[in-house]
């Protein structure tokens, strides 16, 4: 048998034992949970476990997807800091461009989406062969998932496998990402009449429905130029290009497609914009597309978007803690530089009866009366939505692991000190400033620098890394971003300052200060709406391509050189060239 067929056998078979073990991803709440333990001949199962592979770290793991598009930006690192986070340099390759194909970061992203194209193909052989009432709805959902790994694969590695799903014999087929985007293309638009409309059919942001395809049609027609001549050397990609089906350039689809979403009535702009992110976002208005998460002690949700970046002494109850890794560089938090104003920046917590978390030192207390669930009656503490810098304040433990509490029992708030450096502060500064500029690596004593990512909300409900929060892969906020940018490239300039200051005079900062909303910019160019994308939607694994979009991956910056082109694509791992022959390596990595 040849060694892709072995490789693809095995993965049918991981994929049906797990089934076994685990509870896959909802489909329909009320229809499909009696068979998710299936095995992947009945095709509800087998779609539940093409399902499954958006979460379980490949979309919702800060050492996924979120790796390889954020942590390659300007708008997150993880320096190793002191004794922790080393792991053999592999966090630190990724943001000092230094990865090889053997980075295990590289390997383990390659190997979960390769894994999710192989479900999604296990899927449409097992929805096709069978006659379920709701087949070619199935179907449709299958196609478009596969659509989606493969897109992911592709904008990342430059290639991706494919076969044919109706022949689990059939050779292995490598697609190259400057050929398969038109087809990819053309396989979502396909199935359009298909799919569900989004609240149809039982149908929910974590279902493909024909809203999710739209907003995977209008990031692949924006980004069809870079993937099409991805090693061009002056980023001079040619977004003017006729698009590869119905009228115009690919800056015209763009906007068709994301104007179906705008202009649905189906979501709409939430004026508290960390209510994306937050732990019950999963009734939040810009939700898509999106991976389902809950706490159900089978297969919890992922805490890492918002564990990642919390310090180990910032405890949002005695039980949990953060893990002081990623931060954001000085560059990006620059670049806010007369926007801290924006809703979008920060935002600080009120309790129940009206105490205001500032952060600030002026905080004295907070009120114990808000309870983690299912703890025992924890108390919990709500840091600061945002961008959080400068020094830190919150709850300390006492001898006997609970919070310090004040004589009336109220949450103490006292100034916090780095868990592993005890007399260094808890000042989250800027500035980096590592002692070799081209290494991301801290002493012990300097573990504390680096503002940090609050964006997603931390759920305290069960250990560290379990989670409630709903992680977004297609929201309306990044529609409005696409749009605009979609306009601008055409010259509409007035049309994309317009979708500009949607997003920012739709969100509204806390009552703190008056509800006020963000205010509207007057003129837009290149750059203003380069940092306008970053304002909307850091953090939610865009920044790359926007990066390669706008000439800025190649450039250098803190701890990152001035880089090559062929570093717009990720090595296809060592140990896959190894046993599968039809891989070839991409440039530069040889």
């Amino acid at each position: 048998m040849n060694t892709h067929r072995k490789i693809y056998r095995n993965l049918f078979t991981i994929c049906a034992v797990a089934l076994l073990f685990t509870n896959c991803t909802n489909l329909d709440e009320q229809v499909l949970d009696e068979v998710l333990g299936e095995s992947t001949s009945n095709p509800a199962g087998a779609l539940a476990a093409a399902y499954d592979r958006l979460g379980d770290g490949t979309f919702v793991d800060h050492s996924g997807v979120f790796a390889m598009q954020e942590y390659t930006t300007d708008v997150a690192l993880l320096p190793t800091r002191g004794s922790d986070w080393g792991d053999g340099g592999k966090w630190r390759a990724m943001h000092e461009f230094t990865w090889a194909s053997a980075n295990a970061v590289i390997s383990g992203n390659w190997n979960m989406l390769t894994n999710g194209i192989t479900r999604s193909l296990t899927a449409i052989q097992s929805i096709e062969e069978s006659n379920n009432p709701e087949k070619k709805l199935f179907l449709a959902e299958a196609k478009g998932l596969l659509a989606f790994y493969t897109y992911t694969t592709l904008d990342l590695f430059g290639q991706a496998p494919s076969r044919d799903p109706l022949n689990p014999k059939a050779d292995l087929v490598v697609l190259k990402a400057e050929t398969a985007i038109d087809d990819l293309i053309l396989d979502v638009e396909a199935v359009l009449p298909d799919l569900a409309d989004f609240g149809t059919q039982s149908t929910h942001h974590g279902r493909f429905t024909k809203q999710a395809a739209y907003g995977l049609l209008t990031t692949m027609y924006l980004n069809r130029a870079t993937l099409k001549d991805r090693y061009n050397a002056s980023s001079n990609f040619n977004f003017a290009e006729a698009a590869v089906s119905g009228t115009g350039t690919d800056m015209d689809r763009v906007i068709y497609y994301s104007s179906l979403l705008i202009n649905s009535g189906k979501f709409s702009l939430e004026s508290n914009y960390f209510k994306n992110f937050s732990i019950d976002n999963a009734n939040g208005s810009e939700l898509i597309f999106a991976v389902s998460q809950k706490i159900d002690y089978i297969r919890n949700g992922s805490n890492s978007f918002a564990y990642v970046c919390v310090e180990r002494n910032q405890k949002a109850s005695p039980a949990n803690r953060g893990t002081n890794a990623a931060c954001t560089t000085p560059e990006f938090y620059a670049s806010w530089n007369g926007n801290h104003e924006d809703p979008r920046f920060q935002r600080s917590y009120q309790y129940g009866d009206g105490t205001w978390f500032k952060n600030d030192g002026t905080t004295a207390s907070v009120p114990a009366t808000d309870i983690v669930a299912n703890s025992n009656a924890l108390p919990w503490f709500h840091f600061n939505a945002g961008i959080n810098v400068g020094p830190q304040y919150g709850p300390k433990l006492i001898s006997s692991g609970k919070f310090e509490m004040t004589a009336d029992n109220r949450i103490k708030v006292s100034p916090l000190y780095m868990e592993k450096s005890t007399t260094t502060r808890m000042d989250f500064t800027p500035e980096l400033n590592f002692d070799n500029p081209s290494q991301a690596v801290f002493a012990q004593n300097q573990i504390n620098r680096g503002a940090r990512i609050f964006k997603f909300e931390f759920d305290p409900e069960e250990g560290n890394g379990s989670s409630n929060v709903d992680i977004p892969l297609f929201r309306l906020g990044g529609i409005y971003t696409m749009r605009a940018e979609a306009y601008f490239r055409k010259g509409m300039n007035a049309q994309a300052l317009a979708d500009v200051n949607m997003l920012r005079t739709s969100r509204k900062r806390e009552s703190l200060f008056g509800n006020q909303p963000g205010a509207a910019i007057t003129t837009i160019d290149k750059e203003i709406l380069y940092k306008e994308l970053g304002f909307e939607m850091y953090w939610e694994m865009y920044r790359r391509p926007q990066m390669i979009r706008f000439g800025k991956f190649d450039l250098a910056y803190t701890a990152k050189p001035l880089s090559q082109p062929f570093r717009r694509y990720f090595p296809i791992p060592q140990s896959t060239i190894d046993v599968t022959k039809e891989f070839t390596q991409n440039q530069g990595y040889n």
